[in-house]
């Protein structure tokens, strides 16, 4: 029994194949084509549970369509979260410990950490070995493996016409079978063009939604941008409301003050006058800058010719305690050398005796002893302070 679809209007729905049969599904799953796919198409039973089916009512959903340019906050998140994600990645794989790099002169090698260690080498290790065999002998043929008998051999007898002919028994059910399987494809059809239709009026819907909202959009922008400019201009008339008003004030004060300040000028210059704010630059320049110098150049002479002559009245003072030490030396030299020629002439005068010739040789020796003392006398009275000044006074210069 063959059914044939009624042919509808192209445009409404189209299918790929004809339809067919409903396969028989398995009562339990397959195990092990789930382990070998475990992520493949998974077919629920239910429908509400498939994740391609969107919850909730679609027409709230505010979605722009794909022509309208993508949010560049949206663009720049979706970088920035990529951006993220590479740095912990990059970050992730620097503190991953790893082995530290080599000395120079030496590089990494793989090391066995088994228990037990083997040699590794990309030749198989080969050894000849001999052993001495006795001839080969013929097998003899393998017997023919015969079971044991077991149980009790039964016998059915099967007579004309009990078993079922299949063309009149199966008819029934196949008619059946494809009768549903029709009817279901059929209400799968409607069902996919009353989903189509749903998805055309959706998608009208959209557009329209859409096209709503870009005008609202560019209402909104577009009072904003009045507003905006409305706000500018006010702005604008308030401050040259304002500027004008300080003009006016500004010029009244001006008038004001040249009313007020006509009279006092002329008296307030000649009261500065008075108390020598007007000055001559020539005369305050020689009184703040020649003057002051002056005074500092002729105080620096006469402190430097003080110096010169606290240094020459040292000079003179030491020198002169000089001159005084040599003259107490020479005087006590002078009184020694008398108190030695009066003992020298007592005892020349108790040991001589007393005759003429005697008394002769005294009075030549008291006549020649004056100038001999005279001799002993370095320097005179008078020619020692004019000699002795000028020789230590040429020492303290060279000092």
């Amino acid at each position: 029994m063959t059914t044939v679809l009624p042919q509808k209007p192209e445009g409404t729905y189209t299918f790929a194949s004809q339809p067919r049969a409903v396969p028989q599904r398995k009562k339990y799953r397959d195990s092990a084509a789930q382990q070998q796919n475990p992520d493949g198409p998974t077919s629920y039973g239910n429908i509400m549970y498939d994740r391609r089916v969107v919850r909730g009512n679609t027409y709230a959903q505010h979605t722009l369509p794909a022509t309208v340019q993508p949010d560049p906050l949206e663009l720049q998140r979706q970088q920035e979260n990529r951006r993220r994600a590479i740095a912990k990645k990059r970050a992730k794989d620097q503190l991953r410990p790893r082995s530290p790099d080599p000395v120079e002169g030496r590089k990494h090698i793989d090391v066995q950490t088994e228990l037990y260690l083997e040699e590794l080498s990309d030749r198989v290790e080969e050894a000849d070995q001999e052993c001495q065999t006795d001839a080969f002998l013929d097998r003899p043929p393998s017997p023919l493996f015969i079971p044991a008998k077991t149980g009790i051999d039964v016998a059915t007898q099967i007579y004309e016409g009990d078993l079922f002919d299949f063309d009149v028994e199966c008819k029934p059910i196949l008619e059946v079978l494809v009768g549903k399987t029709v009817e279901q494809a059929l209400l799968e059809v409607m069902e996919e063009e009353e989903l189509a239709n749903l998805r055309q009026q959706q998608r009208a819907f959209e557009e329209l939604r859409n096209v709503e909202l870009v005008e609202q959009q560019r209402l909104e922008e577009q009072e904003r941008r009045h507003r905006e400019e409305k706000e500018r201009r006010m702005k604008q008339q308030r401050e040259v409301l304002k500027k004008e008003k300080e003009t006016a004030e500004k010029i009244a004060a001006r008038a004001f003050a040249q009313s007020y300040l006509a009279d006092l000028v002329p008296s307030v210059f000649g009261t500065l006058s008075d108390n020598g704010y007007f000055f001559d630059p020539v005369e305050r320049d020689v009184e703040q800058g020649f003057l002051p110098w002056l005074m500092d150049q002729v105080t620096v002479e006469l402190d430097r010719s003080e110096l010169g002559r606290l240094c020459l009245d040292g000079l003179l003072r030491e020198l002169v305690s000089r001159r005084v030490d040599v003259y107490k030396q020479l005087d006590a030299e002078i009184v020694q050398a008398r108190k030695e020629e009066a003992e020298a002439k007592k005892i020349v005068t108790e040991t001589i005796p007393s005759d003429g010739d005697a008394d002769a040789s005294p009075d030549t020796d008291k006549e020649k002893s004056p100038p001999q003392a005279a001799e002993e006398e370095p320097y005179d009275d008078d020619q020692q302070p004019e000699q002795a000044p000028s020789d230590d006074t040429e020492a303290a210069q060279d000092d």
